[in-house]
């Protein structure tokens, strides 16, 4: 692990990291977390912008009401806008499961990319004006949307450095749960987007397994139908994980996207694990 916490505060000998916390400092003077707010989720983001330090720079700016706790650059540099144990203003308006106000209860991480691309010619347009190459584009549907567009893709090295980071960040504060933007405020937001594989990403951090192992076969069943009265829907494949919504009531039919150790990731108006068991396979 190259990475350390000390403070609430991010060092490192191997990464550059930029410290701006003293620069945010008088704009969340007030937003220590609350006894109200427990902290056990983390949110990724991306920052629709050229850079990250250009990001970075933007959000520590006084009048602007948004704020994160990181922002990863594409060449793997982080800027650290403010302490984790204080309330960042990423999330807005927001909700999943049976909450709502994510802002107090996450960690935010903002990483370098210019998100939706329009195609011109040979080149993909992000909404500010610069032009990246077909080779760093990535044609998807949104798990929001039922069409595909141009998305910006992520590069290895801020992979690699948004990698070790959540992992700490998960040790350190004991959090449970990674969710995008688009999953607490979907219709809303679109980050991380397809181009970030959000689902493997917090596979790998939370269950510490590779991705690998995770069962996505042409045998396995589409669609299934909840077998019991009432069926809890979980954030990750097995009971250490946090509910997400109210348990699935008998007959509901679920569509069914993965399978892993006992467990079968379902589909229907929210997307969670559920176990095997309790569903019966069309």
């Amino acid at each position: 692990m190259s990475f350390s916490i000390e403070n609430h505060i991010l060092s490192s000998e191997k990464h550059k990291i930029t410290d701006w916390t003293k620069e945010t400092a008088k704009k969340n003077s007030k937003t220590y977390r609350q006894s109200g707010g427990e902290l056990d989720t983390l949110i990724m983001h991306y920052t629709g912008g050229r850079s990250g330090e250009s990001s970075a720079k933007y959000l520590i700016r006084p009048e602007v009401k948004a704020s994160a706790h990181i922002v990863i650059d594409k060449s793997g540099e982080v800027f650290q806008l403010v302490p984790f144990n204080k309330v960042a203003w990423h999330a807005g308006v927001s909700s999943y499961g049976l909450r709502s106000g994510f802002n107090k209860y996450s960690i935010g991480i903002e990483m370098d990319n210019a998100g939706v691309l329009t195609k011109v010619g040979n080149e993909f347009q992000a909404w500010f004006g610069v032009r990246y190459p077909e080779n760093e584009v990535l044609q998807a549907t949104h798990r929001n949307e039922s069409s595909p567009r141009y998305w910006h893709t992520y590069t290895p090295e801020l992979i690699e450095v948004a990698q070790e980071i959540a992992e700490l960040l998960v040790k350190e504060y004991k959090l449970n749960s990674i969710l995008g933007h688009e999953e607490i405020s979907p219709g809303r937001k679109q980050d991380p987007g397809p181009a970030f594989e959000l689902d493997k990403f917090r596979d790998m951090i939370l269950t510490g397994r590779d991705v690998d192992e995770t069962i996505i076969s042409d045998n396995l069943p589409s669609s299934g139908v909840v077998a019991v009265d009432k069926l809890n829907i979980r954030s990750g494949s097995s009971t250490s994980f946090d509910k997400v919504a109210k348990p699935l009531s008998r007959g509901l039919s679920v569509e069914i996207l993965e399978e892993k150790d006992g467990w079968v990731k379902v589909k229907t108006s929210v997307t969670g694990w559920v176990k095997k068991d309790f569903v019966t396979t069309k």
